[in-house]
Formats: C-alpha cells, structure tokens, sequence
C-alpha cells in the first residue's frame, strides 16, 4: 500500500488505506460533504446569515466613513471651525455604530466556530467508534497511531481557522467590490503633467492598488510555499511527543521497578529535539515571511499618497479629495492584502485540513478496503466454530521478522466444548484471537462463526470505563437492564463479595483493583452478559497459579457456554480441553 502524500509531498506520519493520492480539492469536498451532513449545519448557515448581514452593515459603515473624509479634511484645511465640530459628530455617530457592529460580529464569529468545531469533533469521533473501526485502523500502520491529536488538536485548529479565515475572506471581499468602485470613481479623471504631456489613466488608483497587492501576494507565496509541510510535520512530532509522555506517565511502575528512567528520558528528549527541529525551520520560514508582510505592511503606510501625489500636486484634486482616494486605497489594499496578512493562518489551516481529511478518509475507505479484499470470517449455519485451511500472516503494522501461523484441515468446535488452542511456540497465537473476532484480514482459509452477539471475547487485558462499578461491570450494557441482586450474586460468584457494597462508587478500576481482581471483574461483566462463547486470548498468564486454578474452575461452572482458550495456560489443562494445535508459518511477511 502507498504512503499518503499532500500537495507538498510525503507525510511520513500516515499511511494510506486507498491507492489514490488525496490533493486538496478532494480534502475540500470531504470536509464540506462531512459539514453538509451534521447535525449543526442549519445553526451554522443561520449565524453566517447572520454574519453576513453584519458584515454588509459594517461595509457600509466604513464606505460612510470614507466620505466623512472629504468634509472633514477640508474644514481643517478651510479652518472651518462649525463645520469641524459638525464632522465630528457625524464620526462619532459613525464609529459608535460600527463598534456596535464589531462587538456582534465577534460574537457571531466565536459562536459560527464553537458549532463548526461541535459538528466536526462529532463527525470524526462517530466515524472512529463505528464498531470495530478505531482497532482495525491501528492495524494499518501510523495512521491509526494518535488519534487523539487528529480528533482534538487538529479538529479544533481546523474548524476555528476555517470560520476566521473563512469570515475574513468573505469580509475583504465585500470590501473589495464595495471600495473597488469607489476608488475608481475617484481616480477615474485622474490625470498629471510630466514634461509639459498630460497622462491621463482611467482607475488609476484602481490599477496601482492592484498591481501592488498582486507583487506582494507573488512575493510572499514564493517565500512561505514550504509553511503548509512544515505545519504538517509540526503536527505530526508533537502527536508524537505527547504520545510517548502519555505511555510513560501510563507506565511509571513498571519503569521505576526496571530503574528504566534514563532510558525514558532520553526517548523523551529526543522526541522533545524532534519537535523542536520542525518548530526551528518555522521560525525561520516565519521570520522570512515577516520580511515581506511587515515590508509591505509599512509600505502602505505612505504607498497611496506618493501614488496619488502627482494628481494632487498638479491641482486636480483638493486635499480632503486626496485623503478620500488614500482611504478608498487603504480599503481596497486591505481587501486584496488579505490572503498576504493570512498566510500564516492559511498555511496552519492546509495542514489541519490535510490531517483531518486523511484521518476521516481512512476511516471511511477502510470498510471498502476489507471489503475489496477476501474476508476470512463467514457465519456458522449450524452454530459451531469452524476453521477451515487457515493461514494467517503478519499485517502491514507488524514487523518483517514476525511470524504467523497455519492450521490445516477442518476444525470443528460444538458449542459447550472446552477447547484449548496451542501449538507451535513460534506461532502467533494472538492473530487467531483477532481473526476469530473479525479483527485480521491478512490470510486465507475460512473461520465459520456464531453471531457476534452471542460471543463474548476477553483479552489478556482488559477496559474498565471511567464509571461506576456497576456500569464497569455490565460494560458496554447498560447498568439499568441488571438489577442489584444479579449484580451482587455475580460478584459473589467470582470471589468480590467486598465489592458489594460499591455498587454506585465511581473510580479507575484498572487502578484500584489487581491484576487478579480485574480478571475476577471480567468474569462477573460474563456472568451477567450469559453468552454462549467465551474466546479467551492468554488470559491466566499474567495471574499466580492459584489464581489461574480457582478462575479456570469459574470458568468451567459457565454450562452450556463453549470456552476457547488460546494461549499456553498449564493450569487450564485440568479441565481436559480438546488440544487443539497451531503451526508457525515457516515465512515470514510475504510467505
């Protein structure tokens, strides 16, 4: 499978489930697509209705404004003392309105990105906790590595930068076609004398305020083209390096007991330089930026007067007339400036759009690539697991030198059976234990199974919510379909009859309770859950063996339930499981 690349070339950091590369255009209708079906669109398109309606109001209070400049400049130039104050009063009128008009505008513009930011995070989370998509994901190489970046950092960076850019854009453009003709209104019958020839240039002003915006925009694209990649980048070491804190901060137990803190730190220092690398070639891809935005910036400042100065010093146009036609400039300037002042922003904005995009896609085409491919798991006519010539291979996340595994012939396993699943110690036992769930794709051969409904699979580790004991125990059920008496007796049933009484406490009980007890939780969440399949993946190795023999004796009390234990516990040989035996495929990746 290829890698993801953008429009500036490879991100290192994703992996790319379809074959097609993903250019921004695509990344556009992907996102609007996504906006057009959530559930905030209708609060959306009402505030930027809303939005809209300001900033026409606001346009047409700065065109106000722009004539206010011809009376009031030509009153101070007349020391016209009545007129003066007159003005004054026009401008405070005017300037009061427009504050009001910022102050809603600012309002509907944090409101317009709360919900593009509600409506987006959404999407994506739906997206990713669509059944058996967020593990499967993991399984396809970096992309499904730090999810959470992509579905908070980047999800918020790209819906606050697409409203402000988005309601900035449109603003410069009202502001643009608005003063775009007053300013050639102005200059239309501009006209000078050089040597003793009169030139006169219809839109004078119109054609120079072009023309330089258009030199500053060329310049400052050609000086801030490599923005986007570095943003991408950044986005990409940072994940990583909040993933490696979060695994050690997970992980401190065992660390300290291994004195691994020196080694913990230096991976952490070198994903710290990581991020600092990228962060230094932004700085000095900023600082060249500013070269330009702050040249111009500055330019600006007495640009429209040394263009307009010829018509003025020949006579043709008062001193408020020329104050009018800078403003109109400013303006007009200040419109066409906008993709200049936002290069920065935009740049940001790519990159979060790139990240964000190919995050959803990837979870989208990942059903169609498992579907396009041959899948292994069938449903089982007569109710028993059946494994026909399999043959699993290492996926595309692994490592070369792992090994899969093969099992030929049919197995067949009745329900009710005890069934041990073992073999080879070279063979990847787990793949079974994915493949079987639906999980692993890579391989051939069949695997015949019940409805999922009916199987409850308990890996070496397992999740306790952030909840009550009694939502932790009936997880992912709701609590309120058991009563307490069934939760009580369950818990007896397994060896927590001192949990009882905490029914309604909440807490990390991945924390609070050992490893044993946490087995022991799993087996009360079985008890209430009654399936007719328990698979289990080496789920006694990491228990003493007492505890393995009296949890294997739960285990057995499940009647009528099939038990298929894949792993190597000596301990639950006691109760006869039929053997059965794996092989390790001799190749390795690509056998």
């Amino acid at each position: 499978m290829a890698a993801l690349t953008d429009q500036n070339g490879k991100d290192p950091s994703d992996f790319e489930i379809g074959n097609a590369s993903f250019r921004f255009d695509a990344q556009l209708r992907m996102m609007i697509s996504a906006f057009w079906t959530s559930a905030v669109r209708v609060k959306v398109l009402l505030l930027i209705v809303g939005l809209l309606a300001v900033i026409l109001t606001t346009v047409y209070g700065q065109y106000r404004l722009n004539h206010w400049n011809t009376p009031f400049y030509n009153a101070l130039e007349q020391r016209d003392l009545p007129a003066f104050f007159q003005q004054l009063k026009v401008f405070f009128v005017i300037a009061g309105s427009l504050l009001v008009l910022n102050v809603i505008q600012a309002l509907l513009n944090q409101m317009t990105a709360l919900y593009m930011r509600e409506g987006l995070s959404r999407d994506l989370v739906d997206q990713w906790m669509k059944p058996r998509r967020a593990l499967k994901l993991a399984s396809y190489g970096k992309i499904g590595i730090n999810p959470d970046q992509r579905l908070h950092e980047d999800a918020r960076n790209l819906a606050e930068l697409t409203t402000s850019l988005a309601i900035g854009l449109v603003n410069s453009t009202i502001l643009l076609v608005s003063f775009i003709g007053v300013l050639w209104a102005i200059s239309a019958d501009f006209s000078f004398t050089i040597d003793g020839r009169q030139i006169a240039i219809p839109g004078y002003m119109v054609w120079a305020a072009l023309l330089y915006a258009a030199t500053a925009s060329l310049i400052s694209n050609v000086v801030g083209r490599h923005l986007p990649r570095l943003n991408t980048e950044r986005y990409s070491k940072e994940a990583d390096m909040r993933f490696t804190l979060m695994h050690t901060n997970e992980n401190l137990m065992a660390i300290t007991l291994t004195n691994g803190e020196d080694s913990e730190r230096q991976r952490i220092q070198l994903s710290i330089s990581a991020v600092l690398a990228v962060i230094r070639k932004l700085a000095f891809a900023y600082t060249n930026l500013t070269w330009i935005s702050s040249g111009f910036g500055w330019l600006t400042t007495i640009a429209p007067i040394l263009i307009a100065a010829p018509v003025y010093f020949s006579g043709s146009i008062s001193f408020g007339g020329l104050m009018m036609a800078v403003g109109a400039f400013n303006q007009v300037n200040t419109a066409l400036r906008w993709y200049i002042d936002n290069f920065r922003p935009i740049a940001d904005w790519k990159a979060a759009l790139y990240r964000v995009s190919v995050f959803r896609r990837a979870l989208i085409e990942l059903d169609k690539a498992e579907s396009d491919s041959s899948p292994l798991i069938r449903p089982s006519p007569t109710g028993q697991i059946i494994l026909k010539d399999l043959i699993l291979r290492a996926g595309p996340a692994m490592t070369a030198t792992e090994r899969g595994l093969q099992l030929a012939g049919e197995t067949v396993i009745e329900p009710g059976a005890r069934v041990m699943i073992n073999g080879d110690p070279k063979a990847n036992r787990h793949l079974l234990f994915l493949a079987m769930a639906g999980l692993w794709q890579w391989g051939q051969g069949e695997i015949l199974m019940p409805p999922l409904e009916d199987i409850l699979f308990l890996s070496q580790k397992g999740y306790f919510p952030d909840a009550t004991l009694r939502e932790a125990m009936t997880y992912p059920k709701k609590a309120t379909d058991y009563s307490d008496a069934a939760m009580v007796a369950a818990l007896s049933e397994v060896g927590l009859e001192r949990l009882a009484g905490q029914l309604d406490t909440r807490d990390r009980w991945e924390r609070v309770l050992d490893e044993e007890d946490q087995a022991r939780l799993r087996l009360a969440n079985a008890r209430l859950m009654a399936p007719k399949w328990i698979i289990l993946d080496d789920a006694l190795e990491l228990l003493d063996t007492p505890a393995q023999q009296e949890l294997t004796q739960i285990l057995d009390t499940f009647q009528h339930t099939g038990i298929v234990y894949i792993g190597r516990s000596e301990v639950f040989l006691t109760i006869n499981p039929t053997p059965i035996h794996l092989s390790a495929l001799q190749s390795a990746k690509n056998a």
